[in-house]
């Protein structure tokens, strides 16, 4: 009976390993980031401005012409419930949800998520949106880098997707901008717009460890 406590005990810790992978080797909780005049921080899904700013960021017509969440928000309540399942994610370890800032004055600018990440492949997905105000200033370029950055070297991961829905072009140079190569077309891999009975194409990017240093200077996006 000890023996059989004992692989029980094993494979527990092995279970929580990896349900918390960064408790070790990696740092947990998923720090804050600075860099490029910008402020990575968790949302707060006690904060009704966080909460607010969600909800304006899933709303607004732009977000919604190229991305259809599998739960929709639609209202205070549905965004806070939200970030509260984002705050889940980020506490097993599988997604780091950051509110994007300036890093001077502390407004919110957008979003940026490490997601989906597989500490045994080093695989993750990133995704990310801009307020319609901060449009125009490179937010997503920079929030984008400074994530991929600690993506690749503090959480270890080799490899990093981004896909956008077919048609999306500034996502697409953002994309480019920041080093993720183009890699073909995902058939029928997200819902059409405002619907969940219909799907459309979406362009594959990714990006490894081991391709080099991108060049920033250019763009506005």
């Amino acid at each position: 009976m000890a023996r059989l406590n004992y692989l029980m005990a094993d494979v527990d810790d092995q279970y929580s390993a990896r349900r918390r992978p960064y408790s070790f080797p990696f740092p947990f909780p998923f720090p804050e980031l600075s860099g490029h005049g910008l402020r990575l921080r968790p949302w707060d899904a006690d904060s009704e401005a966080d909460v607010a700013t969600w909800l304006r960021g899933f709303t607004d017509p732009e977000f919604q012409r190229w991305n259809t969440p599998i739960r929709p928000v639609t209202d205070a309540d549905s965004a806070r419930e939200s970030l509260r399942s984002k705050a889940v994610q980020a506490a097993d370890g599988s997604s780091a949800s950051y509110c994007v800032t300036d890093a001077r004055t502390g407004t919110v600018l957008g979003h940026i998520g490490v997601n989906a990440i597989h500490p045994d492949l080093r695989y993750a997905r990133v995704g990310y949106w801009v307020l319609p105000e901060a449009r125009g200033r490179r937010v997503a370029t920079r929030a984008l880098a400074l994530a991929v950055h600690w993506a690749h070297t503090e959480l270890g991961m080799h490899r990093l997707e981004l896909d956008h829905a077919v048609g999306h072009d500034a996502s697409c140079r953002i994309a480019e901008r920041c080093g993720f190569r183009f890699e073909g077309i995902l058939r029928g891999a997200i819902f059409e717009a405002g619907r969940q009975d219909a799907f459309r194409d979406t362009h594959l990017h990714a990006r490894l460890a081991t391709d080099p240093e991108p060049d920033l200077s250019q763009g506005s996006s």
